[in-house]
């Protein structure tokens, strides 16, 4: 697609010359009669159009003026704008007011507004130019615009696709596939118009009459969405648009046909990013966010006469034709009927003296058409389209390609006639009471055509000017038609008959010259060369019969290259011999070095791994996996077994178990009786301090019945608090917070400990729940049918409805739906109904999708995984593919903390593959990798051996098979692997899909290992014979099921804030999530399935519900007290807030339903929060300030996501600085003197103390007390020394009670060499740090352990955070709007937030982002999986060579099958499938004649090489290139005379 940069220079130059050429003679009158309708109105309209562009250039330049000083106060990056200059012009212009632009307040000499308006455009340029530089290249059609719309700017969209040359239909054609191919990805979007911008396209009738055409043809003929009732983007109507609907971006051309289309644009752009609003470049470039505001344009309409002479004549035609017409016989007739009027007028008026002098210079440049001739030529219009009418596109697109143009005589009367097009259409459209077929508005006429019937009449009629009809019946009738049309609605004047077709002898085209002699070559051959192969004929050979072939003696196929059979040895560039690819990578050590040197690095290694694993696991502790030579199935046979009997030494052993249970039970309960005092003292003093404590207390307890002895007296002392909380407070409002622990005891007691509870526990129970006001909660649970009458309420109790007080203000604390019985698979808790399905997946050898939330605990069935191969032999293998290496290293120190296994020597546990570096991939039994890395092994022939010892394959954040850069290598993965797999994902819309293809894949390799079982060849079974592997897959059932295993539930709810800057203040208010939601929304999309509420926000939606329709039907049954699930039951768990949560979700959708779409709109607009917009500078300055204030509010340890990395560090210094300003400010000015004044008087002090001998009994009294006074002061200095170089607890964020000295030490130690390590240790003694992916692996790791341990309480972070990276916090902060900001990356990043088993809830704040933009991240879908095109040449090469030379070549070969035949992509798409098809026969084409593959599609030449830097395409194939031709050579040949 040629840019529009590039058509619009073009078309400016061209029309710029024909206006001076063509338009001197005749279009000088044009202007007066054609254009302005008279001398009198042009003259009267020239002094209006003066005074009002004046006037109202003064209005446009004030109001962006004032916004361009906005932007200049938020950022002033544009150092060369003359600031003072602006300032003194918004002040000139600060009197005139902001909504009018049209009014005139005060007017200005023309010639100094001049000045002052280039001056103005000048700056404005310079702040596009400024934003343009900015700009990135990003995919547009990622996963935010499957969610959310955009807006495509009409005018600029022309600009893309229009030329000179471009035929109407191809015109049309072009911008039917660009559109039809966002809709085709998914994008939602809709097109506008802006009436202003039609003036543009005056001076260019052509394309002004496509414009035209082109709104009409999207408003009529398609289902696209298109605006055209915004004057400006100044508008009222505009600006309601965009806060409406806030659309994700604008595509917007930078460059128009003229530069005041340009500047239109500029301005545009402009005030899109103003509104926060991204603009993507029409070329092709993503506008990153900038906000720079102001702009307008005005719009002065002229051709007014011109306008109502195509009326009158549209009046006639309707009066012709009553019936109505084809929109293109319509056209035709107004064109050439207003065109010969205006034009034979033109020529009329020529007689007037004025007149006549320009004619006359006119003529002396070129002649000028007669009316006769003019009519010869509407004529051949008529005729033209007739033959549209009755003529193919088939046989249309068969006709001459004519060298010929028109001459310049023609070319005003076609301006003329397209202007007239412009206007009929126009005015057309707006006719609602005449029939009118617009079906063929993309086809209202045709060039080419019509240059071919001109030629026709000019060159080849042999009768010359004779009367002939060769038309046949049809179309002579039709012709006649339009023609007579014609002479009724020109009836002034006299234009002849419809034949003969040309009167006249008049040329309207001239040859068209060219500077180059036409070369006539010889047309080669058209066909495929042919191939022979096993494989390419089972992919294609439905598509290659039906293709043409070459012969074997044609010349295409003798020239061909004659390269030997590729076998390398050694390496291309050395002599050394050629190893495997991923033994290229550099090595660490592998587990099997004999060097001593490389051994204590493979040592420090481990240790520091094991270390690194701690931090990642709840317990140090290491599962030691001991090899068990039992299969699997014998396994379940003892298994079986011992259910039915148990022998004597079981017998014994289950008894020694209850004794040393029942041991450890007496002395927990000695252990609680010893604690009991303090425990009660602690609640009673403090409750929330208290409660924690009580709750690590409780982790440590094994006995259930020692449990539940605690919770009973916990529940006691709760009680306690809040009967004198009650007392104290009196009719005071109570702190209900107290309460909801002693609900939140008794919930605990009915649902953990019910098989203990007996009747004395019950009674008393009942009796706290009425102390509590809540006597249907009593009577429910002591099983009384009727409520006790209320004698006297309760001077304790709530005044609040239970089920209301357990959802608004219990909330999170609400107990979740647990399975109480343990799975002897998992020893340290009690896995889910979903996790025990992954368990029995992998027991069973399945293959599973698993999509959970992050941090519900998917993981686990990896490591359960890796434990079952390394138990069931020394052979097996499991690959964990992660997406970055960051997530290699924390699973490579899980796997180092979790498992240890003694195997023979030369082998390991776990081995890492990475871009980077290796160690132990052959030789290891679990693999971390990345999939590029995997790649590599899957398909190299050598490696097959080693991939047939792989028993499991983990695919982590398998998401990224919907990313934009490697996606298809994941694809390749899944589709080539044999054996099992476990795809793990938080972020997957469409798994269900995604399960549907692995399921095919799955049947496709089960047809494949029966096929290769069933014909397997002597020699492949050879090659079985000598793999040294013992088969423990084989021996293992095979299963071929892939399962599906959804978990939607967080095990943390998510609450979401919304933070302003006022003034030096913050106002953090909560942000309901369906205040994210529009009544168009919920109409068109529903409400999403994953837009969650808390119990208190559902609370807070019935209550603004109940409050906007107060005769809403159904508030009664909906009323927490009455709802269905809640009346009368003292344990409200979650699952009965999620369906109260349901059932309100539907009601709301049902309000849209009845009519109440306005009640559904109040209720929105009363759920958003009021956020207020601060400059960029006053949100960075606030900074340290926020954070400060998350501290108090007691949110953090939080991690703040900035999308810049220089941000990052920043935003984590002003933190810093901020913290060091405190302390100087508590501390001194000058601490540091006072330090070493302090460690002087120090060593003074020890100095005379050692003068004393060590025995003091041989001391006198008084030498004795002097010694006494010393070691005091020695104390006391040691004390102020100590103080001095603490940091404050209130200036630093940091829990020095997470982590000793030693490991503080361990972890700083890794720092010692790193740039700036110093610095960073520094801030993380404050609980400071930043992590984005420019810093080292080492600093990197050092953050997140600190992070992870406590220690840190303050991340500021780039998207390196988002992906699968353990780093869980109770807050997340995005405190930086960014184009990546988008659905996925949102849900990834605030996935951190929430820390299972420490928070209770997960805190998300928007830190200053646009509340359109956290609106849609709230409500965005996530992107569906729908893959990448995933060949390339370098890959269909790298399978044609496996096929060629793998040992095991049936193997080989449905490698090379399963990844042609089953992409993604291609998934029930035929259509994608034959492409891929067509791809595959082009590169094979290809390859055979550049000489890499033969004609049997065995790899020859530099095949090898090609595919050793396939990494690099197609520069692998460019450099081979320059090899073959031998320039590398010529380059590094010795210049002469050196």
């Amino acid at each position: 697609m040629a840019s529009a940069e590039y058509h619009s220079k073009k078309v400016v130059n061209e029309d710029t010359n024909e206006s001076n050429d063509d338009m001197d003679g005749v279009c000088s009158d044009s202007e007066k009669m054609g254009f302005i309708a008279a001398k009198e109105d042009e003259d009267r309209e020239s002094t209006i159009d003066i005074d009002e562009e004046d006037k109202i250039s003064d209005k446009v330049e004030a109001a962006v003026l004032r916004m361009l000083k906005k932007e200049v106060d938020r950022e002033k990056e544009v150092n060369n704008i003359d600031y003072s200059r602006i300032e003194e012009e918004k002040q000139e212009a600060s009197q005139t007011e902001d909504e009018d632009f049209r009014a005139v307040q005060h007017e200005h000499d023309s010639q100094s507004h001049g000045m002052r308006k280039c001056e103005f455009l000048k700056k404005l340029r310079i702040h596009i130019w400024a934003s343009l530089s900015k700009a990135k290249y990003v995919s547009l059609l990622k996963d935010f615009v499957e969610s959310e719309f955009f807006v495509i700017d009409g005018d600029s969209l022309l600009l893309m696709f229009i030329d000179k040359k471009t035929q109407y239909l191809n015109f049309f054609y072009q911008i039917e596939c660009f559109l039809h191919d966002f809709a085709e990805k998914g994008a939602k979007y809709v097109i506008t118009f802006f009436k202003d911008a039609e003036q543009m396209f005056f001076q260019y009738p052509h394309f002004l009459f496509l414009r035209t055409a082109l709104i009409e043809h999207l408003r009529h003929n398609t289902s696209i969405t298109v605006h055209t009732e915004f004057s400006n983007c100044l508008s009222s109507k505009w600006e309601m648009f965009l806060k409406q609907s806030y659309p994700y971006f604008i595509i917007v051309s930078d460059t128009g046909l003229s530069s005041r289309q340009t500047d239109f644009l500029s301005i545009l752009i402009a005030h899109s990013l103003s509104k926060k609003i991204n603009v993507v470049l029409a070329s092709g470039q993503e506008y990153d966010l900038l906000r720079v505001y102001g702009y307008h344009v005005q719009s002065l309409y002229k051709h007014r006469s011109f306008f109502q002479m195509v009326c009158q004549a549209i009046h006639l035609l309707k009066q012709l034709w009553p019936e109505g017409s084809d929109i293109r016989r319509v056209v035709c007739v107004l064109a050439c009927a207003v065109g010969l009027k205006i034009y034979s007028s033109m020529l009329g008026n020529a007689d007037t003296p004025m007149g006549a002098n320009r004619m006359q210079s006119a003529r002396r440049r070129s002649k000028h058409l007669s009316p006769e001739e003019a009519a010869d030529l509407c004529r051949m219009q008529c005729l033209t389209v007739t033959f549209l009418l009755h003529m193919p596109l088939s046989q249309r697109a068969q006709i001459r390609d004519m060298k010929s143009y028109w001459t310049k005589q023609v070319l005003p009367l076609l301006k003329m006639q397209q202007l007239c097009m412009h206007f009929a259409l126009v005015q057309l459209c707006d006719t609602n009471d005449w029939k009118l077929d617009l079906t063929y508005l993309p086809d209202l006429n045709d060039d080419s055509l019509l240059i071919n019937l001109a030629h026709y009449y000019e060159v080849e009629y042999t009768k010359g000017l004779e009367f002939q009809k060769d038309l046949g019946k049809e179309m002579e009738n039709d012709y006649q038609f339009l023609w007579d049309a014609v002479k009724k609605l020109a009836v002034k004047y006299s234009f002849g008959d419809a034949f003969p077709i040309r009167k006249t002898s008049q040329v309207f085209l001239e040859q068209e010259q060219t500077l180059f002699r036409v070369c006539e070559e010889e047309i080669p051959n058209i066909g495929l060369i042919p191939v022979k192969s096993d494989l390419v004929q089972d992919y294609v050979g439905d598509v290659l019969k039906d293709l043409p072939v070459l012969k074997s003696n044609d010349p295409a196929i003798t020239s061909l290259i004659k390269y030997k059979e590729f076998d390398e040895r050694r390496h291309w560039h050395s002599d050394r011999p050629l190893t495997e690819e991923y033994e290229r990578v550099p090595c660490n050590a592998d587990a099997k070095s004999k060097s001593p040197k490389e051994r204590r690095e493979i040592q420090k290694l481990q240790t520091f791994r094991h270390f690194y694993g701690s931090t990642l696991e709840d317990s140090p502790s290491k599962h030691i996996v001991y090899q068990e030579h039992v299969s699997e199935n014998a396994n379940s046979a003892v298994k079986k077994a011992q259910k039915k009997h148990k022998s004597k030494v079981e017998i014994i052993t289950e008894e020694n178990n209850r004794r040393l249970k029942a041991k450890e039970e007496d002395k927990e309960q000695k252990q609680w009786q010893a604690l009991y005092m303090t425990t009660v003292k602690e609640i009673k003093e403090n409750q929330t301090v208290g409660i924690n404590k009580l709750e690590k207390f409780l982790k440590t307890f094994k006995s259930k019945s020692v449990k539940f002895s605690i919770e009973m007296t916990a529940l006691s002392a709760c009680l306690q608090v809040w009967k004198k909380h009650c007392k104290e407070q009196g009719k005071k409002s109570k702190d209900l917070s107290k309460a909801v622990q002693v609900m939140r005891r008794i919930h605990i007691l009915l649902e953990k400990y019910q098989d203990l509870l007996e009747e004395p526990h019950l009674q008393k129970l009942t009796k706290y729940l009425k102390l509590l006001g809540f006597e249907n909660l009593a009577c429910s649970l002591s099983g009384q049918t009727g409520e006790s009458s209320n004698q006297n309420t309760s001077k304790y109790a709530i005044e609040v409805g239970s089920a209301r007080f357990q959802l608004q203000y219990m909330d999170y604390y609400l107990l979740r739906e647990e399975r109480n019985d343990p799975d002897p698979r998992v020893q340290h808790f009690i896995p889910d109904t979903w996790q025990r399905e992954l368990l029995d997946a992998v027991d069973n050898n399945e293959s599973a999708v698993i999509v959970a939330p992050t941090s519900s605990g998917k993981t686990y069935a990896s490591y359960y995984c890796m434990e079952k191969v390394l138990k069931t032999s020394n052979e097996g293998v499991v690959v964990y593919v992660a997406p970055t290496k960051a997530l290699v290293n924390q699973v490579v120190g899980t796997v180092y903390s979790r498992f240890t296994k003694k195997l023979p020597d030369g082998l390991a546990v776990c081995g890492v593959f990475t871009r980077d570096y290796r160690h132990d991939v052959m030789n290891s039994q679990i693999l971390v990798t990345v999939p590029q890395c995997l790649e590599i092994l899957m398909l190299s022939p050598r490696c097959q051996k080693w991939t047939q010892r792989i028993q499991y394959v983990i695919f982590d954040e398998v998401h990224c098979l919907g990313g934009e850069i490697g996606a298809e290598i994941w694809e390749h993965l899944l589709i080539t692997i044999r054996c099992p797999f476990l795809a793990l994902s938080a972020t997957v819309s469409n798994p269900e899909h995604l399960t549907e293809w692995l399921q095919s894949v799955k049947r496709y390799w089960q047809r494949a290992e029966n096929k290769i079982e069933g014909s397997s060849t002597n020699s492949e079974k050879n090659f079985t014979r000598q793999c040294k592997v013992k088969s423990k897959v084989q021996e293992q059932k095979k299963s071929y099921r892939v399962r599906l295993v959804l978990y939607e539930e967080r095990y943390n709810d998510l609450e979401k804030y919304v933070c302003s800057l006022k003034g030096s203040d913050f106002t953090i208010e909560h942000c309901h999530p369906c205040a994210a939601l529009t009544v168009n929304h919920i109409e068109n999309y529903g409400i999403p399935s994953d837009l969650s509420l808390s119990p208190r926000e559902s609370i807070q939606l019935y209550d603004t519900m109940a409050k906007v329709w107060q005769d809403w039907p159904r508030a009664q049954e909906l009323d927490p007290e009455e709802f269905v699930s809640f009346k009368n039951k003292v344990v409200i768990k979650k699952a009965d807030a999620r369906k109260y949560e349901q059932e309100l979700k539907k009601e709301l959708s049902e309000w849209i339903v009845l009519g109440q779409r306005q009640k559904v709109n109040e209720l929105l607009e009363h759920l958003k929060p009021k956020s207020v917009d601060c400059s960029e500078q006053q949100k960075w300055e606030h900074f340290a300030n926020f954070v400060d204030k998350l501290h108090e509010m007691d949110k953090l340890p939080a991690i703040f996501f900035i999308f810049n990395i220089h941000s990052v560090e920043c935003a984590a210094m002003t933190v810093f600085s901020k913290l060091l300003e405190k302390q100087e400010s508590i501390q001194g000015p000058d601490p540091e003197r006072e330090e070493e004044h302090l460690r002087e008087k120090l060593r003074k002090v020890t100095k005379m103390l050692t003068k004393f001998p060590e025995d003091t009994k041989k001391l006198s009294p008084h030498k004795m007390k002097s010694m006494e006074l010393l070691s005091t002061k020695k104390t006391n200095l040691e004390i102020r020394l100590k103080t001095l170089t603490t940091i404050p607890s209130v200036c630093t964020y940091a829990d020095h009670k997470a982590v000793d000295e030693d490991t503080l030490r361990k972890i700083f130690h890794r720092l010692r060499f790193e740039r700036r390590g110093y610095l960073q240790e520094m801030m993380a003694l404050r609980g400071i740090g930043y992590h984005h992916a420019s810093m080292s692996a080492k600093q990197r790791q050092v953050v997140e352990m600190l992070f992870r341990l406590g220690y840190v309480k303050v991340v500021t972070a780039t998207s390196s955070l988002a992906l699968g990276i353990n780093m869980p916090c109770r807050s997340v902060v995005f405190a930086e709007d960014s184009v990546f900001l988008d659905a996925l990356n949102y849900r990834q990043m605030s996935g951190r937030a929430g820390r299972r088993g420490q928070d209770m809830i997960g805190n998300v704040f928007f830190y200053d982002i646009p509340l359109p933009k956290v609106e849609r991240l709230i409500k965005s879908n996530v992107p569906q999986l729908k893959g990448q095109f995933p060949l390339t040449i370098s890959l269909i090469l790298r399978l044609m060579l496996l096929a060629a030379k793998a040992d095991d070549k049936a193997d080989a070969r449905a490698k090379a099958l399963s990844v042609l035949k089953h992409s993604l992509m291609s998934f029930r798409k035929e259509r994608y499938a034959e492409i891929l098809k067509i791809y595959f026969v082009f590169s094979l084409q290809f390859l055979i004649k550049e000489g890499y593959l033969d004609q049997e599609c065995n790899p020859i030449g530099f095949a090898g090489l090609v595919t050793h830097l396939y990494y690099h395409e197609p520069s692998n194939f460019v450099l081979v290139s320059f090899l073959v031709k031998g320039l590398l050579h010529k380059l590094c040949q010795p210049i002469k005379g050196k």
